[in-house]
């Protein structure tokens, strides 16, 4: 491996192998630094010769995603180890987009916000720090961890207008901008954004994740549940997985099928129990099914994390995404039903 990346010039190699026993095929997957030899990451995919074909994508498309949160991984760690003093754009950027990699809190939404910021000032032509900054902007927003909503939207958009006019094909700032406008509640653009970037990138678990999400404020709960259903197929260990089964527990919540809405939103907590709204759309599951002291407790862990959104007009207002009359009318019969029982009020 070591001749292998002298002789092209790489500093990763990925090896791999298949073996076939019967009807079942194993494929073995490695990522190897080419200068020292050590291996990185390594992984399996077990199939049967039936499905080889459609197999084939699942493996491609989570080599895709799996590979580029390693190689960030790995080249941070590598620039930990070098310690230059005035680290470069580059390494900056790589250094946030390990931070946005990292199960999310505000505390690494700071520390890659303050990378990105770094780079910019490094760099002022950088794409990459555009869209890595606007992503930490637009995601305090939909997490509502913002304190300045209307100035970060507005900043996240010139960045990411900025990254268009330099790459149009630029699938991360495509999708970037899809999420702003899903925040914005200009849900049919944040469709075509996230369409348009998976188009450019049809391995971006990220951007088929956030158009599921966005059919679900469009009322299209179904085909929301297939989109995160392989966004979550191509990146099963996903650093923000909870928002993944987040996602598919309100989808599930909206269809009625309460049961499966509330293990989805339970694995969802134990994913990532920083986010309050998870908290909340589980107390309403609960309280749909009746389990009202487990749903009142949910409720107040979402409180304890976002005091302010204690009322369903509270959360139509931080949120206004929700008051798509497509999305709040079956939000009606189940999600909000669940807490009023909870004792969530109106006003």
């Amino acid at each position: 491996m070591r001749q292998v990346g002298r002789d092209l010039g790489v500093r990763y190699v990925l090896e791999g192998s298949v073996r076939r026993t019967g009807d079942q095929v194993r494929v073995n997957v490695q990522l190897i630094d080419a200068e020292s030899g050590a291996h990185l990451w390594a992984d399996r995919f077990d199939t049967d010769r039936a499905n080889l074909a459609e197999a084939q994508d699942t493996i491609t498309g989570r080599l895709a995603r799996t590979l580029n949160l390693e190689l960030v991984e790995a080249a941070v760690h590598r620039i930990e180890q070098e310690r230059a003093p005035d680290p470069d754009a580059r390494d900056l950027v790589m250094r946030g987009w390990a931070w946005i990699y990292s199960p999310h809190s505000s505390e690494t939404r700071r520390e890659a916000r303050q990378a990105f910021e770094r780079a910019l000032e490094t760099d002022p032509r950088s794409i990459d720090a555009r869209i890595g900054l606007a992503q930490i902007l637009v995601g305090n927003v939909a997490d509502n961890w913002s304190s300045f909503v209307k100035q970060d939207e507005a900043r996240a958009e010139q960045l990411l207008l900025e990254a268009l006019e330099r790459d149009a094909n630029s699938s991360m700032a495509h999708r970037t901008m899809g999420l702003l406008r899903r925040v914005q509640n200009r849900l049919a653009e944040a469709r075509v954004e996230l369409e348009t970037a998976i188009a450019l990138d049809r391995n971006d678990a990220y951007a088929i994740r956030q158009l599921g999400m966005t059919l679900t404020f469009l009322g299209q709960s179904e085909a929301a549940i297939v989109h995160i259903e392989k966004a979550i197929q191509l990146s099963p260990h996903d650093p923000d997985i909870a928002n993944a089964y987040s996602a598919l527990g309100l989808g599930h919540l909206l269809l009625g099928h309460v049961d499966q809405a509330i293990d989805f939103l339970r694995k969802a907590r134990v994913g990532n129990p920083r986010f309050w709204y998870i908290h909340l759309h589980l107390a309403g599951a609960l309280g749909l099914r009746s389990d009202l002291e487990e749903a009142r407790d949910a409720l107040a862990e979402s409180l304890k994390l976002k005091p302010q959104i204690d009322s369903l007009a509270q959360l139509r207002l931080y949120r206004p995404w929700y008051t798509n009359p497509q999305f709040w009318r079956p939000a009606e019969k189940t999600l909000n039903a669940g807490l009023r029982r909870a004792g969530f009020p109106d006003q």
